[in-house]
């Protein structure tokens, strides 16, 4: 397939746009492209991942499925129609997307992050423990896991090791300590003293 030098130039304004964070104006331009090849699978990923900037998450789902009927296997897309079905509480569907990717490419890591935090807001705490474990065997310093890890040690009241995941978390950035504040996950913990030494 020929390269369109007029369609490329509409894409570059509609990705400079995207980085600016002016995703409605993006979108204008990515259905300008659409209106003429309406399978332009880069257009349809990034009209897709603009609309669930936008916290339009059907909208964004509808780019991402066309996209996969024209290229079912597509991995970037697989993973932005994960993301959006996670976001948008369809979490029995995030969690069938996240098995179909990973029976493929088990150790996928960004798609075993979708899935131990699926599996967090699901209550399915020991099955999201595995796939965190997964994850920090290679990244043992990953922030956003440990604190995950944490959060679903202390909802087993497995209360020192959740402290261990959380105190390590926290050194890895100040926001988790904000974030420990304000997650119900460690309610169990407000009387405890190490938990109050590490959120203060």
């Amino acid at each position: 397939m020929t390269s369109n030098p007029r369609i490329n130039s509409i894409l570059d304004e509609a990705n400079r746009l995207f980085l600016l964070g002016k995703f409605q104006e993006a979108i204008s331009y990515y259905d300008k492209i659409l209106e003429e090849n309406q399978n332009h699978l880069g257009c349809l990923n990034n009209k897709g991942y603009a609309l669930s900037k936008l916290k339009d998450y059907d909208s964004a789902l509808q780019c991402y499925n066309t996209a996969l009927e024209l290229n079912p296997n597509d991995l970037p897309l697989l993973v932005n129609k994960l993301s959006s079905l996670r976001k948008k509480g369809n979490l029995l569907d995030a969690l069938a997307t996240c098995e179909d990717i990973l029976e493929s490419n088990p150790d996928y890591k960004i798609v075993l992050y979708h899935k131990e935090r699926i599996l967090l807001s699901m209550k399915k705490f020991k099955e999201s423990i595995i796939c965190c474990n997964k994850i920090l065997k290679d990244y043992p310093n990953n922030g956003d896991v440990l604190f995950d890890k944490s959060c679903n040690l202390a909802m087993l009241h497995k209360f020192d090791e959740a402290l261990d995941n959380l105190e390590n978390s926290i050194s890895q950035g100040i926001q988790y300590k904000i974030k420990a504040k304000k997650t119900k996950f460690f309610e169990k913990l407000n009387a405890n003293q190490r938990f109050q030494n590490l959120i203060s």
